[in-house]
């Protein structure tokens, strides 16, 4: 594992585990299988409502972070902020300073294909993007951004098991929110089914840190039909994604 500059010489001369600049929990505190939601307040959210005993590990920033049981295993969930650069960063974190091996980053998206509605999951088996993330690998091509097959499947199947509406497809995660034009309407024409920020960053970090992850979001809003949810239904109404990654997540090997 290549080590973080800043981190080597302390960690060499006091021989333990240290927190990171963005993550105050000690080497353990954190489960293998870690739910990544983007809002602070989605993190708290599950914490309270779905985990037994929940134990807050980070606060650092505003970025919640919590382990708890859920059906009897333990699973943590964090917030990672918005877009590429922030997911980048703690997604990495948790690879390389926290041994996590599954990652399931479960966001908000904006649909783009018309048969889609409000409240839909999608599963993000590929990520298509217009982010530079993958330049730092100097790979001699372009990086196919994929899901782990064995969680795509988990989440399937307990979306099968509870009736819920799901998507599995590409998105396109973009590094621009407001931007002039409409060239959501071209991915459109490819099939992608919606528009997020966070997916192609977290599937480089995983394959670079040989971790699992996979990305799934609730359509909050549609650019077809300018239908959206409000801000609270963005932070409490997303508990059939919610319930799905959690199943996921403490799936076998977890």
């Amino acid at each position: 594992m290549r080590e973080a500059q800043w981190l080597v010489p302390r960690k060499r001369k006091e021989g333990y585990h240290m927190a990171t600049p963005h993550n105050s929990a000690e080497k353990g505190q954190i489960a293998k299988s870690v739910l990544l939601p983007g809002d602070p307040l989605r993190a708290k959210f599950i914490a309270e409502n779905f985990l037994t005993d929940p134990v807050q590990f980070n606060s650092v920033r505003g970025i919640f972070g919590y382990t708890g049981t859920y059906n009897g295993k333990s699973v943590s969930v964090m917030a990672t902020g918005m877009g590429c650069p922030s997911i980048g960063i703690y997604s990495y974190e948790l690879i390389h300073f926290y041994d996590v091996e599954n990652l399931i980053r479960i966001g908000s998206c904006g649909a783009l294909q018309p048969e889609m509605k409000l409240g839909d999951i999608v599963m993000a088996e590929g990520a298509c993007t217009d982010t530079n993330y993958a330049a730092q690998y100097n790979l001699p091509g372009q990086f196919c951004a994929i899901a782990d097959f064995g969680l795509l499947l988990r989440a399937k199947e307990s979306a099968d098991r509870h009736g819920y509406r799901y998507q599995i497809g590409n998105v396109n995660c973009t590094d621009v929110f407001y931007r002039e034009g409409d060239p959501w309407r071209e991915w459109a024409k490819m099939g992608v089914l919606a528009s997020e920020m966070e997916s192609f960053a977290l599937y480089c970090n995983a394959a670079a840190g040989k971790a699992k992850a996979l990305a799934m979001f609730t359509v909050s809003d549609s650019l077809v039909t300018g239908e959206e949810m409000s801000a609270i239904d963005r932070q409490t109404s997303f508990t059939n994604m919610m319930t799905v990654a959690l199943e996921t997540a403490c799936g076998d090997g977890t």
